[in-house]
């Protein structure tokens, strides 16, 4: 079905896609090119405060010339009404004969529904082409639009023998300049990022993106805070930038903390509580009714552990320096009750690995993960399994 050709091409509409990353959400990235006698006569990717969809900047830049051209698409087109006119339309107007479409949208109530309306109208329509490329642009989009709740992807960085920190402030560098540079990367793609209380207590960390490349909308700095302890010269408040800071705590929270926390511009949300620990799964929901598609977990070990024993983390990036801490206080990548045996323990697929600089990174996959791209999923098997209808709107 696919040539040489038609691979090149997709592979420049997955590196226009490229562009939208941290800049489509809550749209996923989308890219799209239009050839015509073998030459790309169009070009366009999809950047959420410019309105546009790939499809209609690519048709607009080849204006007559998409008469009888291919169109290479990441992503089947919108088939509804949102913030603009379906894409398929377009398309059909513009009287193209072939679209090759790397995936169809994962939209349930969607999907698939603009392949069939452009074969109605007489285009040939072939979809499959680098379909795993293009789901790692829409992992977390698809994740959100099918659950209604956000991809969450934990971060690490450790030694040898699975220590993030000695215990003591000299001991908390481990990760390479390269590895901290991959962390930017990640932050660029997430809506919001999550660290504990005990992480903002013991580190004081900043919670900001400061990557190279422009990110479209704030990254929300998500605080796990039963009691409200987050002191109020945390440097997660003395940001510049409009980083909106959003603190989940206990309902029985002292009021004043609460009052002293809103006082610094930051919001403060009881949830209901599993035992001690708050509810994970209600501090989903809530960020996921907020429109965070990705959720980009750092930490520390008892964070790390609530989400894995609850079985919420989708991916996790150990990021492995080549060194050994040792030591009874050094402290786990993954703290809390731990596990009674091997057999109850979640287990894991590495779906890729390699270098940030002397680090070892592996990004590795639950075998519950709701990812799209999960490798422990068979070719074509739909990962979803929640009772969540997505609205029909989908892209905006």
């Amino acid at each position: 079905m696919f040539d040489a050709e038609d691979r090149r091409f997709m592979r420049r509409a997955i590196a226009l896609a490229e562009k939208g990353i941290g800049r489509a959400s809550p749209n996923p990235p989308v890219g799209c090119v239009v050839v015509r006698d073998g030459r790309i006569v169009g070009r366009g990717w999809h950047e959420y405060a410019l309105l546009d969809h790939a499809e209609v900047r690519a048709l607009r830049e080849a204006s007559d010339k998409a008469r009888g051209a291919t169109v290479y698409l990441t992503l089947e087109p919108c088939c509804h009404q949102g913030r603009t006119p379906p894409c398929v339309n377009r398309l059909i107007k513009a009287k193209v004969s072939r679209v090759v479409a790397a995936r169809p949208d994962p939209n349930p109530a969607v999907s698939g529904r603009g392949i069939e309306m452009l074969r109605s109208a007489g285009i040939r329509v072939d979809a499959g082409l680098m379909e795993e490329k293009a789901g790692e642009l829409i992992e977390s989009f698809a994740c959100h639009i099918t659950t209604g709740l956000p991809l969450v992807v934990s971060k690490a960085g450790m030694s040898l023998d699975g220590k993030i920190g000695t215990g003591k402030p000299e001991g908390r560098s481990i990760s390479s300049p390269e590895s901290r540079e991959l962390g930017q990367r990640l932050r660029l793609r997430a809506d919001a990022i999550l660290v504990g209380a005990g992480t903002v207590l013991a580190d004081d960390p900043e919670l900001t993106y400061r990557g190279a490349v422009a990110k479209g909308k704030p990254l929300i700095k998500v605080i796990l805070d039963p009691q409200l302890k987050t002191p109020e010269s945390a440097r997660i408040f003395r940001d510049a930038s409009p980083c909106p800071v959003v603190l989940f705590c206990k309902p029985d929270a002292p009021g004043r903390r609460r009052k002293r926390m809103e006082d610094m511009g930051a919001e403060t949300v009881a949830v209901a509580c599993r035992g001690d620990e708050l509810d994970l799964r209600a501090v989903l929901k809530e960020l996921g009714k907020r429109g965070v598609l990705g959720l980009l977990v750092e930490g520390g070990s008892r964070v790390h552990w609530s989400f894995l024993s609850s079985r919420l983390t989708d991916k996790f990036y150990f990021m492995i320096a080549p060194l050994v801490l040792g030591g009874q206080n050094s402290i786990p990548s993954v703290g809390g009750k731990g596990y009674g045996s091997a057999a109850e323990s979640p287990k894991f697929k590495i779906r890729s690995s390699f270098n940030a600089g002397p680090d070892l990174i592996l990004e590795a996959y639950p075998s519950y993960s709701r990812s799209i791209i999960s490798p422990w999923l068979s070719p074509g098997n739909a990962p979803f399994r929640g009772r969540y209808r997505a609205p029909s709107s989908g892209r905006k």
